[in-house]
């Protein structure tokens, strides 16, 4: 069993490096103040973000987030 908790560990922290890493590869979200006066215009890339490197990233993030927190509950039961 120590065998195994220690590969789920090396997992979670490499799963904990590569999230870090998806999230600050990131574009940032805020429009700012200037967003909001001026509106958003729709364009290409934002009607095909699914098909994107910004869609990728992001489905990366959330199962990447999904693995750590099934990984959290894992790690945190008494083996």
């Amino acid at each position: 069993m120590a065998v195994l908790r220690v590969i789920v560990t090396v997992l979670y922290v490499l799963i904990c490096v590569a999230l870090v890493a998806l999230v600050l590869f990131q574009e940032s979200k805020t429009q700012g103040l200037s967003g909001t006066i001026n509106g958003v215009a729709e364009t290409y890339w934002g009607k095909n973000k699914g098909r994107s490197m910004e869609g990728a990233l992001e489905k990366g993030t959330k199962i990447l987030a999904a693995l750590f927190i099934v990984l959290s509950v894992v790690l945190n039961l008494n083996w």
